[in-house]
């Protein structure tokens, strides 16, 4: 068909979702000289909503159409909608983005906020899906007709005043490709600062923890601050690694985050400015694929107050990002990278995607976008993964 002389027909049928309907209608529709130019339909609480977008002829007999149509609505007992039109058919659109919306709770005021910066910027809400309901309820949209980085700015201010995550991502085979999970360790996967653990036992825990806090805001030279905090420790037995290796906890949803993305065969890496004394028991319980930490030196059962070689910091973790890509012969553009500190910025803005997770000022300002619910899980949503794709690959495996 001459898309210049085209009408268009817009049939909406609506009513409880059963099997059946999708093809009851098109079966009826194919009896005629139409082409489908669009389809939509989704379900809510087992109420369908099903759009039909048809293009035809100026000399088509859409009477008979129309007649079928609502013959097969009635049939079904669902309520119908028709409207024809003149107008050319949409054009694909362009700039697909993705706009993920995280809220515990998520409000009506907080969507009508982000639908109204939606509108404010030009740009069209072409669909809407919700991908979790527990622990946090997550919204995804596709966006187009933006520009992303200012539609980025306007959500980022809305989700500060309805104190909401949203995220921002390009849409299509780029958010698809990210194949290397690059995450920072303490506060991040693990609850807590290992250093400050280790520092109750040596009896400095209030002087660790000042040094820590200002780091982690950027106040301090990371590296120069590692050294003076486990100055510190200079002479605490070494079993008392082991103690605080036992008292360690992951992250709320940190096993669920990492055994998903392993099912799709992401990679998964983990950059420390923390103690390889601990992260090699975490990349062997959750079999992460790539690490790299510090290491505490230890002579004599006892910790020297000193670390051994070149010290991870923030542009050693950048440096580990790109390399552990290298070796997984991935571009870093299809990278991730989550972290809380000022010492994971240059990973975060290296990666492809970073996220500030429940992050210092500083760093939520720089990453990409930010989380700040704590369930680590979250992440997988920023992804495209829904909450019960996760619960069904669950379920599929204890099967087994």
């Amino acid at each position: 068909m001459d898309g210049s002389a085209q009408r268009t027909l817009l049939i909406t049928l609506t009513g409880r979702d059963r099997p059946g309907v999708t093809s009851r209608l098109f079966g009826t529709l194919a009896e005629f000289p139409l082409s489908v130019a669009d389809v939509e339909q989704v379900v809510i609480r087992g109420r369908l909503v099903l759009g039909v977008l048809l293009a035809y002829t100026e000399g088509a007999d859409i009477g008979r159409v129309w007649n079928a149509a609502e013959k097969v609505a009635t049939d079904l007992d669902m309520e119908i909608e028709l409207s024809t039109g003149r107008n050319k058919l949409m054009p694909n659109r362009r700039g697909r983005l993705h706009v993920t919306v995280l809220g515990a709770p998520l409000l009506p005021a907080a969507m009508a906020g982000i639908a109204g910066r939606v509108a404010a910027n030009g740009a069209n809400i072409d669909r809407i899906e919700r991908l979790a309901s527990n622990p946090v309820t997550c919204i995804e949209m596709d966006v187009s007709g933006a520009d992303p980085d200012a539609l980025r700015a306007g959500l980022a201010a809305e989700a500060a005043q309805q104190q909401v995550d949203v995220a921002v991502q390009h849409g299509g085979l780029h958010r698809r490709a990210k194949r290397l999970i690059v995450m920072d360790v303490d506060s991040t996967l693990i609850q807590g600062e290992v250093i400050e653990l280790l520092a109750e036992h040596a009896g400095c825990l209030r002087e660790v923890a000042k040094v820590t806090e200002a780091a982690m805001r950027g106040d301090l030279d990371f590296e120069g601050s590692l050294r003076e905090r486990v100055a510190l420790l200079a002479g605490l037995d070494a079993s008392a690694i082991d103690a605080v290796r036992d008292r360690l906890r992951l992250a709320a949803g940190a096993r669920t985050l990492v055994r998903t993305l392993k099912r799709l065969d992401y990679k998964f890496a983990i950059v420390s400015g923390g103690f390889t004394q601990v992260t090699d028991a975490l990349v062997e319980d959750l079999g992460i694929d790539y690490s790299v930490a510090n290491t505490l030196e230890i002579e004599n059962g006892k910790l020297t107050g000193r670390v051994t070689g070149p010290v991870i910091d923030r542009a050693g973790k950048a440096a580990a990002l790109e390399r552990f890509a290298r070796e997984a012969g991935i571009p870093v553009s299809q990278t991730v990278a989550i972290g809380d500190g000022a010492n994971d910025l240059d990973m975060l803005q290296a990666a492809g995607l970073g996220i500030a997770y429940n992050a210092k000022p500083v760093v939520r300002e720089a990453a990409d976008t930010a989380v700040n619910v704590p369930y680590l899980d979250t992440i997988l949503f920023l992804l495209g993964i829904s909450r019960e794709e996760v619960e069904a690959a669950d379920a599929a495996d204890a099967t087994l």
